[in-house]
């Protein structure tokens, strides 16, 4: 049988070989670059186009920073590393003639509970502060609970509260201190000095019109920062934070200030007054020794003031008629211009008219034939009319200007008002006038400028300028600065003010001045009621009363005005004793 060839089996063919190297007989394979790898020429320009555009913006960039906002990023760079360091300095203290303080400065301290840092129980930490702060204890809890920190607790703790307070060593208080002005002398002095506010700003008085004085203002010192912002301790210039023991000095006598305070205050009660007034100026150079007003304010609490008026010192900021107070002004301008001598006699008719309106004396008498002290003595309206008709009208208006109506005082508190008069026109065709200024009406002036005038007949006839600044002082009495007044002018002659102030020395003898009387002393015045003016016309039944007053007599020095707004009663009158002064 014959065999059938069989079918080879297949078996698996083995991959053939690789070498590691390339086969000699095998071709080579071609590897075709990857054309998306390699850039272009053109993508290379673009690429260094877009290189020198952004070192061009860059380079602009650098010129804009270092050429021209140079400056103003040097500003700010020495505003971040530097800072300009002004200390306070509190304000010179003022201190009267003697040297009594009037005004200082003083630490006090802002009190602040933060009750989430306490340690103890909130009303424990109340418990402890209770009888410091003066408040119970239930009322401090009750703020604890308000909110869990910054809550006020005080404005203006002293500086030995505040020690108490730091004794008690609570985390969660936080004193802050600040600088207050104290017055010492409440409310005494309070229209001199005037007073200074919580924000350190003079309002009224020396504090105002003598801040140039009073503040010490240091130059600014420019100190390093560092990094975190605080300042580099070497940077600090010793003794920049500089304070002098340089003291404003005033002219005032506190002693005498006192005195007078509770004699005002009880006629102004007793006559049911507005308000009252008096000063004291030494006639030898116008230092102002007592300017005492009443009602008045504690410059301590000047913000429980209610009425802006008390503020105000009116004894240079009102104007008013002075009245018959004025009349030994007239005589004196008569005497000087020669229309008179004081031995001569002037006729009182008890009445004269002019354009219609009467005038007449105020007890409505007529004397006839009497001298000019006893014009003066008796407050004669008519005696005076006739005095002042005796110069002519142009010679009466020009020593009305010598005397400085219509001008300021020159006074060194501020905001003085200027008197009012008629101008010369109206005056030298007007008899009417004339006659009305002869006993002090038609015209008007500050308290401090009748003062003044009535400083003449006190200082033999020179004129001297109030003030209550004596001026800068070390605490050895050494003067670093006294202001510069005019020299005196003299106006009057010395012979005339003896005949003038012998005139009111009787009308404290035996006239209405007799209340003004001092055993042991030569007391000439005069007293004065004028009609009070408003807006339209004199006001019915509002009078303003005055005494002034000179002496020694024989030795003149002290000028002493008192004046009553508005008193009510049957004896309110210049003299307080029923007289019929007007």
């Amino acid at each position: 049988m014959a065999r059938t060839p069989s079918r080879p089996s297949r078996k698996p063919i083995a991959p053939p070989l690789r070498r590691r190297g390339p086969s000699r007989s095998a071709p080579s394979t071609f590897i075709w670059p990857d054309l998306r790898a390699t850039p272009s020429l053109g993508r290379l320009r673009l690429v260094w186009l877009a290189l020198l555009v952004a070192c061009g913006l860059l380079s602009l960039n650098l010129l804009r920073i270092q050429v021209i906002q140079a400056p103003e990023l040097m500003r700010i760079a020495k505003s971040q590393q530097m800072t300009y360091l002004r200390p306070f300095v509190p304000r010179r203290p003022v201190i009267d003639r003697t040297g009594n303080v009037l005004a200082i400065d003083r630490p006090v301290f802002k009190l602040f509970a933060h009750p989430r840092y306490f340690d103890d129980k909130k009303d424990q930490v109340a418990k402890e502060l209770s009888p410091i702060l003066g408040k119970p204890a239930q009322d401090l809890l009750n703020q604890f609970n308000q909110a869990k920190s910054g809550i006020k607790l005080a404005e203006e703790l002293p500086e030995d509260t505040a020690k108490r307070i730091e004794h008690l060593v609570i985390d969660g208080l936080e004193l802050l201190p600040n600088q207050q002005r104290f017055y010492p002398q409440q409310g005494v002095q309070a229209n001199i000095i005037g007073y200074v506010d919580n924000a350190q700003q003079a309002q009224a008085g020396v504090e105002y019109s003598m801040e140039h004085l009073l503040k010490q203002s240091p130059k600014a010192v420019r100190l390093n920062r560092t990094g975190e912002g605080t300042l580099m301790p070497e940077g600090i210039p010793s003794g920049f934070v500089h304070q002098d023991d340089l003291r404003l000095q005033l002219t005032i006598d506190s002693r005498m200030q006192r005195a007078i305070a509770p004699v005002l205050a009880k006629q102004v009660a007793n006559f049911g007054a507005k308000r009252g007034l008096v000063l004291v100026m030494d006639a030898k150079d116008g230092a102002i020794r007592a300017m005492v007003s009443d009602p008045t304010f504690d410059p301590n609490k000047y913000y429980e003031v209610n009425d802006l008026a008390t503020f105000k010192n009116w004894a240079l900021t009102d104007l008013y008629e002075p009245g018959s107070t004025f009349k030994p002004l007239v005589v004196a301008m008569a005497l000087e211009a020669g229309a008179l001598k004081a031995t001569d006699h002037v006729y009182d008719s008890g009445y004269l008219e002019f354009d219609g309106w009467p005038i007449y004396n105020s007890d409505r008498s007529a004397r006839g034939s009497i001298s000019l002290t006893e014009v003066v003595q008796y407050s004669s309206n008519i005696g005076m009319v006739e005095i002042g008709r005796s110069m002519k009208p142009d010679v009466y208006y020009s020593w009305l200007e010598r005397l400085g109506l219509g001008q300021a005082t020159g006074i060194d508190l501020p905001f003085e008002a200027v008197g009012q008069m008629r101008d010369r026109k109206t005056f030298t065709i007007s008899p009417l006038d004339r006659a009305t200024t002869s006993f002090g009406q038609g015209f008007s002036m500050t308290p401090v400028q009748l003062l003044k005038l009535h400083g003449l007949l006190a200082s033999g006839g020179k004129m001297v300028t109030p003030h209550v600044v004596q001026g800068l002082y070390d605490s050895n009495g050494k003067a670093y600065w006294e202001p510069k007044r005019a020299m005196p002018k003299q106006i009057f002659s010395p012979n005339n003010t003896q005949a003038v102030l012998r005139m009111m020395e009787a009308v404290v003898d035996y006239g209405t001045g007799k209340t003004a009387q001092v055993p042991g002393y030569r007391v000439g015045g005069k007293t004065g009621t004028a009609q009070k003016a408003g807006a339209n016309g004199y006001i019915d039944g509002a009078n303003i009363t005055s005494f002034i007053g000179i002496f020694p007599v024989d030795q003149p020095r002290y000028v002493v005005l008192a004046v009553l707004d508005e008193p009510q009663g049957a004896n309110a009158y210049g003299g307080d004793n029923g007289g019929t002064d007007r």
